[in-house]
């Protein structure tokens, strides 16, 4: 018998795995934080032998090279990763044993990268899963534009290869494990479902069902905007990533909170974004823990910027921390937790601004006010409401200025982006009120809203 667990990262919506028999293991594309994957070993009483990579990941720190250290487990990596530490070089074809009656098979699937890798896991002389990486996804494909623009529409090529090598080899059964799709930005669109089968992907997936030139066409058009620390991760991949460091940072209080501030450090504010707009210290950004957090904060924090964290509580800071440290933000400089009446100095009261929807944007005077819309291009253009200046809140930061005079309404497609955006423009000295609503109810408070 075998068995395999899933190591969801959901914060960047990616995935991992363990997959094993009775004494021993693999995993596959581990997460940083590795005590994740080595709880669900012991929970299974087996061994991590063997670490694999399906590629040198852009949207995250692997945790592979570490686990591969601790455990003293054999550490896989496409031959074709230019890395600089020691491991094993994984080929086409390349079959290792894991246990009893359990092999993974190498086979080459470039496309998302050029050295892409992904390992078929065999039960005998039956394969039972495919680990795909970000190869064959979900109803969709990894994105080929992530590691030189001149490579993409070759890359884009190589995917519809790859993925169609893969269903001709595989029975239909054969279950299709991904390690992006499910909200990672390594994804070339949503994923269509949380599993799938080769067989299931012969039907739905355009990499299976259309010709190449309309897949690479239809995949070039459909390509989102790229989080700007990715361009950090193959890099750190590469070198081979330090130890995590997991332990509490240093506890900040309200003069030294005040002094960072001054200094131009971030101080992040993790609570939710109703809190946040009822009261918090002059000048910090709100960043949801319960929101996706690792993902906006670093796309949007300039590199290596100490980082500040204030927490509602000992448990919101350390889930916070272990997902920065997921994409290389390793140490916050400080933290506190509690709420603004410890952090605001004595003297100065708590900033505020108020939140509305879209009925309440509706109800007023538009000449005296902007309307801010800070979704990505790709949403954009599914409507707009007419007359919004259109800002993505990835690029606020340094776009600030573009924003007119006057109250700024700042709206996303939900709440979450527009707080961190409501947030930006009440540190900037704006006044500012954040739309805390789904965009369908544009429509339904009778404002127009273009397509």
């Amino acid at each position: 018998m075998f068995f395999i667990d899933t190591i969801t990262v959901e914060g960047l919506g990616n995935r991992g795995y363990l997959a094993g028999g009775e004494h021993a293991a693999v995993a596959v594309d581990p997460p940083r934080d590795l005590d994740v994957v080595l709880a669900a070993a012991a929970r299974r009483g087996v061994r991590v032998t063997h670490v694999v990579e399906t590629h040198l990941h852009n949207d995250y720190v692997s945790g592979g090279l570490q686990l591969a250290r601790v455990t003293g487990a054999e550490y896989l990596v496409p031959a074709g990763a230019g890395v600089s530490f020691a491991r094993t070089p994984v080929a086409d074809g390349d079959t290792v044993g894991i246990d009893a009656r359990l092999t993974l098979v190498a086979v080459a699937t470039p496309g998302h990268t050029p050295h892409h890798t992904a390992y078929v896991l065999r039960d005998g002389e039956r394969p039972v899963a495919v680990f795909t990486g970000g190869s064959l996804l979900i109803g969709t494909v990894g994105r080929p534009d992530l590691v030189e623009p001149r490579l993409t529409e070759g890359l884009a090529r190589a995917q519809h290869a790859a993925a169609n090598r893969l269903a001709a080899r595989l029975p239909d059964e054969t279950a299709v494990l991904p390690t992006h799709g499910f909200g990672s930005f390594c994804s070339s669109a949503p994923s269509d479902g949380d599993a799938s089968t080769i067989g299931r992907e012969k039907a739905v997936n355009p990499a299976l069902t259309v010709d190449v030139d309309t897949f690479v066409a239809g995949l070039l058009a459909g390509l989102d905007d790229v989080p700007a620390y990715y361009a950090h991760m193959g890099p750190v991949n590469a070198a081979g990533p330090a130890p995590v460091d997991l332990t509490p940072p240093a506890v900040a209080d309200a003069e030294g909170i005040a002094e960072r501030l001054a200094a131009g450090e971030w101080v992040v504010d993790l609570r939710s974004r109703v809190a946040f707009a009822e009261g918090h210290v002059a000048g910090t950004f709100n960043f949801e823990g319960e929101g996706q957090p690792a993902t906006y904060l670093a796309w949007m924090i300039p590199w290596g910027k100490p980082v500040i964290l204030l927490a509602a509580s000992a448990e919101q800071l350390a889930a916070a921390q272990r997902e920065l440290v997921r994409v290389g933000i390793d140490r916050p400089a400080a933290a506190a937790t509690g709420g603004p009446s410890a952090w605001v100095r004595e003297g100065d009261a708590p900033a505020t601004f108020p939140r509305s929807t879209f009925a309440g944007l509706a109800e007023e005077d538009r000449k005296r006010i902007v309307v801010l819309d800070v979704r990505r291009d790709s949403e954009r253009v599914g409507g707009w409401v007419e007359g919004s200046v259109h800002i993505p809140v990835h690029q606020l930061h340094h776009r600030i200025g573009e924003v007119p005079e006057g109250v700024v309404w700042v709206h996303c497609a939900g709440g979450m982006r527009a707080a961190i955006a409501a947030s930006v423009l009440d540190a900037a000295g704006r006044e500012v009120v954040a739309v805390d609503d789904g965009f369908d109810a544009a429509v339904d408070a009778g404002l127009t809203v273009h397509p």
